[in-house]
């Protein structure tokens, strides 16, 4: 049976859909987007280091309300709205996983993402 994943400790949805959802041992997160889970309001200005920090932060929270870690992870997404960013938010991305069992990834630049935001990641997991 299908487990909805909420927690206020990441943003609350913005459109409907869910923060997560689970299937057995299988964890999908939705997009996350730098904003405040407190406040809804963008963090990070034009800087994507600070956007990629509070995005990885809140699918940290997510993940943890799953019963899951960054340990877990299995596959992310992740959505640029500009190529020349890759570097940059790739020092942040690889601060939360271990070089040697870091999931899978896809990684594309898009035209624009929610609120004009720098970055979006999202995550397929599995449970502890």
């Amino acid at each position: 049976m299908k487990e909805i994943i909420s927690t206020p400790d990441a943003p609350s949805a913005i459109g409907p859909y869910n923060q997560g959802t689970s299937f057995e041992k299988l964890v999908f997160l939705s997009g996350q987007i730098p904003l405040d889970p407190k406040t809804m309001e963008l963090v990070g200005g034009d800087d994507v280091q600070a956007q990629t920090k509070q995005v990885m932060e809140n699918l940290k929270a997510v993940l943890q309300a799953a019963n899951s870690s960054f340990d877990n992870v299995l596959k992310t997404t992740c959505y640029l709205s500009d190529m020349d960013n890759f570097v940059a938010f790739n020092e942040v991305y690889a601060q939360y996983f271990q070089a040697e069992t870091a999931p899978a990834r896809a990684t594309v630049a898009v035209k624009t993402l929610p609120k004009n935001v720098l970055v979006e990641v999202d995550v397929i997991a599995h449970k502890n």
